[in-house]
């Protein structure tokens, strides 16, 4: 038997009496409450991962892996647009922030993420083509290339069909990706809270 593993039921027993101690200590219900809710997490936090136990990390699969950001992509140009996914399956720029420009970007491997429409429930995707749609199933077309730019904007360039980048036009609608290059400002997008 492991010395360490041998202590944890002296950790619980102490725990224990810590809790009760806390749920007796003459608090306002409120703070009694909250100060309960900590230490419980504490305690939970303690068994879950040991200090002794050592934890393997790989890096090239754990990356970001389940990390998800809210967030809408700027484009800067024309007056400025905000990447949206409609329900009916369509893709354009719209100047205000709205519901259905908020987007969930996942990364699904290094570098590598998807793009959700958080309201509508689609996926940004692109065919062979280039043409933007929103796709109610996960596959490959759903999948972008994040590079970062040098003026801290992102280009997302198809992983499916290498070469292709989402892309606005100064009016708002969606360039084929195959007419688009990272050097254009049409690429550019800005994650914004």
């Amino acid at each position: 038997m492991d010395v360490h593993a041998s202590w944890l039921p002296v950790r619980v027993l102490v725990w224990g009496l810590v809790l009760s101690s806390v749920r007796t200590a003459p608090f306002a219900g409120r703070q009694n409450r909250s100060l309960e809710r900590h230490w419980e997490t504490l305690y939970s936090r303690s068994l879950a991962r040991m200090p002794w136990e050592k934890r393997e990390i790989n890096r090239d699969s754990d990356y970001l892996m389940g990390i998800k950001r809210l967030r809408r992509l700027y484009c800067n140009v024309g007056i400025g647009f905000h990447i949206q996914v409609l329900p009916d399956g369509k893709i354009n720029g719209i100047h205000n922030e709205n519901r259905y420009s908020l987007l969930e970007i996942s990364p699904v491997e290094r570098g590598v993420v998807t793009l959700f429409g958080f309201r509508s429930g689609l996926f940004l995707a692109m065919n062979g083509k280039g043409k933007l749609y929103g796709s109610g199933h996960y596959n490959d077309e759903c999948k972008f290339k994040e590079n970062l730019l040098a003026n801290n904007y992102n280009a997302y360039e198809s992983v499916a069909h290498p070469g292709m980048y989402i892309g606005l036009s100064k009016t708002g609608k969606t360039k084929k990706g195959n007419r688009v290059t990272p050097a254009m400002t049409v690429t550019h997008f800005l994650p914004r809270i």
